[in-house]
């Protein structure tokens, strides 16, 4: 039997050691563990803040900052905060399907007021933890309920978590065409094509408007006729709307897609995130809704979704819930929620239009219409992962590899930077 020497501090000799390393060398249940990548985007953050570059730009995170390029924080989010600490709430647990007020308002806000669904009570919303935690709740209840299909298609390209959240809830990942690289717009020719040949009911993920990452989204008119082959091939719809109102100031606007397809008859579930459009990005708040033929069967699905969420988080974070819910349930509020999110969409256009201008100043002779033309917080510039690669190399500007840039990243100050301008010439 091996005796531990008793001498102090010889447990911490590098050859004893060495010697139990040897006689036990499965000494971790962790050993197998290997090194995992970095997130593509989150990585772009961190080499960005390891950069001592002073003039350097961060155009890959996914946060509107303001035309100092400063966090912001809306007036609205700060007035309901003082509400909220006014009246000395408590800290309670929320119940397990969140804020009923916050819930009931997020399915409003996404359906409208005057939507036959909404007003009928035929859907179900719960509280989910922001975009993402309400994008694997549905995932994991389409997993468990929906029993014609376990194949989700989603846009080339996506948003980048949503292939973890579907795939990790158990789902099949499919895609189907919808960006042109060639021409830095959508490939409506070839999303129709694909679309009109996915199996009849499985499930298909569109983005409700400013399409991540590329900013392109279909016109009103291509929306019908997506609408239309959807609802031939029978398809369950998943809409992931991150950007109501931030895509282009216009809240009802940007939800118009949902609320056509609902008008439709076509099956339909939502993910909401107010991380975007007020600017809530830590507090976590977000909804998932189903659509359901009556109230009754809503009720029953609500209860399958109370034991989904139950294992997973318990019950959803309040402070979130409670500031969202008050902006949008206070006339006043409200109201100002609609001016500032109109203005910070109006930034990102206005952003948009003096990057291209700028480009031509410059004497770039190539197509840069496809940034005005792009949508909401990201643009797909086209740039080549070699081209992004020096310009975080020689320029410290950094983006993801694939080209896409965060507008809200660009302020009036950095727009006119030549050295963006003189690299972006040979793109």
């Amino acid at each position: 039997m091996i005796q531990k020497p008793e001498s102090c501090g010889a447990q911490h000799h590098p050859r004893f050691s060495s010697l139990i390393l040897n006689l036990f060398p499965f000494s971790s249940w962790w050993s197998h563990v290997e090194m995992g990548p970095p997130d593509p985007i989150l990585g772009v953050t961190e080499a960005f803040k390891r950069d001592t570059n002073s003039k350097k730009m961060n155009l890959g995170v996914g946060a509107y900052r303001d035309d100092n390029g400063k966090p912001y924080v809306l007036n609205c989010v700060r007035k309901a905060e003082a509400m909220i600490a006014s009246k000395k709430m408590d800290k309670e647990y929320l119940p397990i399907a969140g804020l009923a007020d916050f819930t009931r308002a997020s399915a409003e806000l996404a359906l409208g007021e005057n939507s036959e669904a909404f007003k009928s009570g035929r859907y179900v919303t719960v509280q989910g933890i922001s975009g993402t935690g309400s994008l694997r709740i549905g995932a994991n209840f389409l997993q468990r309920f929906f029993k014609f299909s376990r194949d989700v298609y989603l846009p080339k390209p996506s948003w980048g978590n949503h292939t973890p959240i579907f795939r990790d809830a158990g789902l099949q990942l499919q895609a189907y065409r919808y960006y042109d690289p060639k021409t830095c717009s959508l490939d409506f020719t070839g999303a129709m094509e694909d679309i009109s040949k996915i199996p009849e009911k499985s499930i298909i993920l569109l983005h409700a408007c400013a399409h991540n990452p590329t900013g392109v989204d279909p016109r009103q008119e291509q929306w019908k006729e997506l609408a239309s082959v959807v609802k031939k091939r029978n398809l369950l719809v998943y809409f992931d709307m991150a950007y109501q109102g931030f895509a282009s100031g216009d809240i009802n606007r940007d939800a118009w897609a949902v609320r056509h397809f609902i008008e439709q008859g076509i099956d339909v579930v939502l993910s909401q995130s107010y991380a975007k459009n007020m600017g809530l990005y830590g507090e976590r708040a977000g909804a998932f809704t189903v659509i359901c033929r009556d109230a009754e069967e809503a009720k029953r699905v609500e209860s399958q979704l109370k034991i989904l969420i139950r294992p997973m988080y318990s019950n959803p974070p309040i402070n979130g819930a409670r500031i969202a819910s008050l902006i949008l349930t206070t006339p006043d509020l409200r109201k100002e929620w609609l001016v500032e999110v109109k203005g910070m969409a109006d930034r990102i256009i206005s952003m948009r239009t003096q990057l291209v201008s700028n480009l031509k100043k410059e004497g770039s002779s190539h197509n840069w219409q496809h940034i005005t033309d792009q949508i909401g917080m990201f643009c797909f510039t086209g740039l080549k992962p070699e081209q992004v690669e020096r310009l975080t190399k020689e320029f410290s500007i950094y983006m993801t590899k694939d080209g896409r840039i965060s507008v809200a990243g660009v302020a009036s100050s950095n727009v006119l930077s030549s050295s963006i301008l003189c690299c972006w010439t040979w793109a």
